[in-house]
């Protein structure tokens, strides 16, 4: 029973970092990487005045009346 805590221990610490770095990994690939293309595609195309003129259009902006 001697050294029993210590050897539990080490690995348990390394199992713990082993998890943890494979589910850093996996939230980048699955979930980061995706949001930043999807961001990336959105942006890519998106035309601010035609949104602007949408939403003045169906009387969202109280400060640009709708004509």
């Amino acid at each position: 029973m001697r050294g029993l805590l210590a050897r539990r221990m080490k690995f348990h610490l390394i199992g713990a970092f082993v998890v943890s770095m494979g589910s850093a990994v996996l939230f980048k690939f699955a979930v980061a990487e995706p949001r930043k293309q999807a961001y990336a595609d959105f942006y890519r195309n998106y035309d601010p005045m035609k949104d602007f003129e949408a939403m003045k259009a169906a009387g969202v902006l109280e400060s640009a009346p709708s004509k």
